[in-house]
């Protein structure tokens, strides 16, 4: 009897501390800045802990409710987390959209294809200017082999932020995949200019010589390029022509090939797309841009930026002696504006 006395004495005095932390500061939004900082740390599951015990004290704090479904799906256990994203969903706060894109993530992540796009376009609802619902959403689509679609979801990703190379990546990709052959040159071009030195941007690097080449992408069983519109086949053949004439000359380097090649492809592309209609968003964003710079001086180092990502050596040897020539390229990016 008294052992069991001296446990329940003991427990009181554990609930009372307990308390009494809750109340000098070890509340739920402090438990929550403990549990944002162990994600950062990769200890989802102890975030998992303190999120819990900020949901004891409060069950209806939005911002606890999203950052356990966060740890969850970062642990691997995402499906968990779908109870908690639905409280804040129905909340219908400021954190809606970001509630609706991890509830995508986490059906993605399950392969449930249709459930995921309808959270992402829930998301798009609830709040048209949240731009990586319109990038998880393309990838569903790209996964899924919907290119038309991931092409869409890229363009709104890419118009809300043009610095996010994961999006110019994928709108080069779906556009390769649908053997729009200038499109995905120069969205790899895009690509290179935001992210130059990493394993996809080699990966990038290594499309772009298979444009040149007149290549297309392996297609997997049973899966068929789909039917081009208006103006793809004569954009395919414009690349075609300018890459056969800049290869009449013979050139010191690979670069100075492919100076001549992005050159003379570009200026086609351009005149070409002026005189098209019916993609305004290629041939403002992508199009004019890169005639633009075709008819600048800056063609030579940009080159090299683009091989850079194959040759990060070759490159580094290369900006040692031509500092000048590459501040003036970054003058011109950063002066010339791309409009959409």
């Amino acid at each position: 009897m008294k052992s069991l006395l001296k446990i329940l004495l003991s427990l009181a005095i554990i609930i009372k501390f307990s308390v009494a932390l809750a109340q000098n500061g070890d509340d739920a939004q402090s438990l929550n800045k403990q549990a944002v900082q162990l994600n950062k740390e990769g200890k989802y599951a102890e975030a998992v802990e303190k999120y819990n015990q900020a949901l004891k004290i409060d069950s209806t704090n939005v911002y606890t409710n999203y950052g356990i479904a966060y740890s969850l799906l970062a642990s691997g256990k995402g499906k968990e987390g779908i109870p908690y994203l639905k409280k804040v969903i129905n909340a219908n706060t400021k954190l809606t959209a970001w509630a609706y894109d991890l509830l995508g993530s986490i059906y993605d992540k399950d392969h449930e294809s249709a459930k995921a796009i309808e959270a992402f376009n829930n998301g798009i609802k609830s709040d048209p200017k949240y731009q990586s619902l319109y990038y998880n959403l393309g990838l569903v689509y790209f996964r899924d082999k919907n290119y038309g679609e991931a092409e869409k979801c890229a363009i709104e990703s890419i118009k809300l932020d043009p610095k996010h190379a994961s999006s110019q990546r994928m709108y080069a990709l779906v556009c390769f995949h649908q053997n729009k052959r200038a499109a995905a040159l120069l969205g790899f071009c895009s690509f290179i200019m935001l992210e130059p030195e990493t394993a996809r941007s080699a990966e990038a690097y290594g499309n772009i010589q298979h444009i040149l080449q007149g290549g297309t992408l392996k297609l997997a069983p049973g899966e068929t390029i789909p039917k081009p519109d208006a103006n793809t086949p004569a954009l395919n053949l414009a690349i075609t022509r300018a890459v056969a004439e800049a290869g009449k000359k013979k050139y010191a380097t690979p670069v100075e090939l492919l100076t001549e090649q992005l050159k003379a492809i570009f200026i086609a592309v351009g005149q070409l797309a002026e005189k098209q209609t019916g993609d305004d968003f290629f041939r403002k964003y992508y199009a004019a841009y890169f005639y633009q710079l075709a008819q600048s001086p800056n063609m030579p180092a940009f080159a090299r930026l683009i091989s850079s990502a194959a040759n990060k050596d070759d490159y580094a040897k290369w900006l040692s002696s031509h500092a000048q020539e590459t501040a003036d390229l970054n003058s011109w990016i950063n002066t010339n504006e791309r409009g959409f």
